[in-house]
């Protein structure tokens, strides 16, 4: 497994622009070299085996995950992350393609909210600043090569999402 892929292909996006898909990656990539079948990851995300099966296949084809064992348990092939940590590449961000895994963040934003926000482990900020884009994206990647460093390892887990965006136009 490596320690990061970098993301530049837009079919690579397109594969976890959807909700389940991003679930996917997450449950093969908590545990390290964590390897799990279609019916097993069908079973720990309550949904049918032959709906995941298409998600599952569209990750392997765009090479976010790979098969652990050739010769698998049976019919069932186990499938591992061929990464522990997946990056976006500044270029294909720049380009605008990444609107499928946009939406899954939001996704994952809205279901942790869901989930945390009563015992008030869900934690948010927002700021309206007057900078440029380009100022905006180098202090973002500022703050998370910053946490990367910061990172320890008998801590749990956290997911720390940013988007800079101009105001929303209100009615």
């Amino acid at each position: 497994m490596q320690e990061t892929l970098v993301l530049d292909k837009p079919e690579q996006l397109k594969a976890l622009g959807h909700p389940l898909r991003v679930r996917v990656l997450e449950m093969l990539g908590q545990e390290g070299e964590w390897q799990l079948t279609n019916r097993e990851l069908a079973q720990r995300l309550g949904v049918d085996p032959g709906h995941l099966h298409f998600h599952v296949r569209m990750l392997l084809k765009a090479g976010l995950i790979e098969l652990a064992d050739e010769n698998g348990r049976g019919r069932e092939k186990p499938y591992r992350a061929v990464a522990k940590v997946f990056r976006v590449s500044p270029e294909l961000l720049a380009a605008g393609g990444a609107r499928d895994i946009q939406a899954a963040m939001i996704d994952q934003v809205q279901r942790a909210h869901a989930v945390y926000s009563g015992d008030g482990t869900f934690r948010s900020a927002q700021l309206e600043v007057k900078l440029t884009v380009e100022r905006a994206l180098e202090l973002m990647g500022a703050f998370l090569e910053e946490a990367r460093d910061l990172e320890d390892a008998s801590a749990d887990k956290i997911v720390m999402t940013m988007f800079a965006h101009p105001p929303a136009q209100r009615d």
